[in-house]
């Protein structure tokens, strides 16, 4: 059981930055090594892996994200999301540019089609946060984007097959456009009447919950088709009172909020941080629904959690939540016509894991 105090709706939202200021507060974002160590007090010593890392791909965290974070604690598990290190040069075998599949899926225009029923439109290349164990930090955005000249091919695509019911909105983070950009998207989409869901997977409203302004809110509500917001938290130390206001001024519009975690070294392969994470989530109205294993990305491999471990871990949070609570543990393998559930079975079972599929 979570020992986390239940949020206050009584506490104010932060007033750093104007109602509707959003993209001030991510141009101000924290982009250089230096001022994030100066921010958070962190070991000099670790400062020059930091600028070789950032060099390989680039630091940016919101201000208030930065905030978060313990002072002087370079095992903070927000700062280690974030955080550059020299293990990014490590290349095991197994880790490559594109452990999902994306590439071979992509037509030039932004539309990933590799499931049937669901299509998912890279919208944009920008993120408000650059985590470190991105599955796209090698995704080529300049040509695999569906903004500009691709727009039109990419709506005539989704328009022209009627099997599709769902459109997830995807990126980078679809929340890094303007709510103008996105009411023209939206408006087209609202045309395919086939589509029946549209949904977002972002992590802007954690960790830059300004961006949910009375415009975001507007559309959110305006969209014939029913809405599915699928947050990004890995930690319980992210749902911040301003964050937790964010995801009730989500709900408000009636969308359904899901999340989905990444399971990560040194950040929540814990039982007890997972069982926190999972409760913290519920309290706020969002409910648990991935669990994902870390995708084989190039620079990613030192957060890697075995299979074996993570399935393990799996037992202990059943073992101390409902079920309703409890993510479901996946994978994503390149070329698969599904995502794979690991079947976590009981303590007291000897058989191995079973694997059915499932969709993000």
């Amino acid at each position: 059981m979570s020992t986390r105090p239940a949020p206050s709706r009584t506490e104010p939202r932060s007033l750093s930055y104007r109602d509707g200021d959003w993209q001030q507060a991510m141009r101000d974002a924290v982009t250089d090594v230096d001022t994030l160590f100066s921010a958070l007090d962190l070991p000099a010593e670790h400062k020059p892996a930091a600028r070789r890392a950032a060099a390989l791909f680039g630091l940016r965290v919101p201000r208030s994200y930065v905030a978060r974070m313990r002072r002087g604690d370079i095992a903070d598990p927000l700062l280690r999301q974030i955080l550059p290190l020299d293990a990014e040069f490590s290349d095991p075998p197994g880790f490559v540019d594109d452990a999902v599949g994306d590439w071979a899926s992509a037509a030039g225009d932004g539309l990933l089609h590799k499931y049937h029923g669901r299509a998912l439109l890279v919208t944009t290349g920008a993120c408000a946060v650059h985590c470190r164990y991105c599955f796209r930090r090698h995704f080529d955005y300049s040509a695999q984007h569906a903004g500009g000249s691709h727009t039109e091919a990419a709506l005539a695509r989704l328009a022209a097959d009627p099997a599709i019911g769902e459109v997830i909105l995807s990126g980078g983070d679809p929340l890094s456009l303007s709510n103008k950009r996105l009411s023209m998207l939206g408006a087209r989409l609202d045309r395919i009447r086939h589509v029946r869901r549209l949904r977002l997977h972002t992590r802007t409203p954690i960790v830059l919950p300004e961006r949910v302004d009375g415009g975001l809110l507007a559309w959110l509500a305006d969209r014939r088709a029913r809405v599915v917001v699928v947050v990004h938290v890995n930690h319980a130390n992210e749902l911040s009172p301003q964050v937790i206001d964010a995801l009730a001024d989500i709900r408000s519009t009636g969308a359904r909020l899901l999340n989905q975690a990444v399971l990560l070294a040194g950040v929540n392969d814990d039982p007890a941080a997972l069982a926190e994470l999972s409760e913290a989530l519920f309290e706020v109205g969002v409910m648990p629904y991935y669990l994902h294993l870390l995708d084989r990305v190039r620079g990613t491999s030192h957060f890697e959690v075995d299979e074996t471990r993570a399935i393990a871990l799996m037992q202990d949070l059943a073992a101390r939540l409902p079920g309703y609570l409890v993510p479901k543990l996946a994978r994503e393998g390149a070329g698969d016509d599904a995502k794979s559930v690991l079947g976590v079975p009981a303590r007291s079972m000897k058989t191995e894991p079973r694997r059915t599929k499932g969709t993000r």
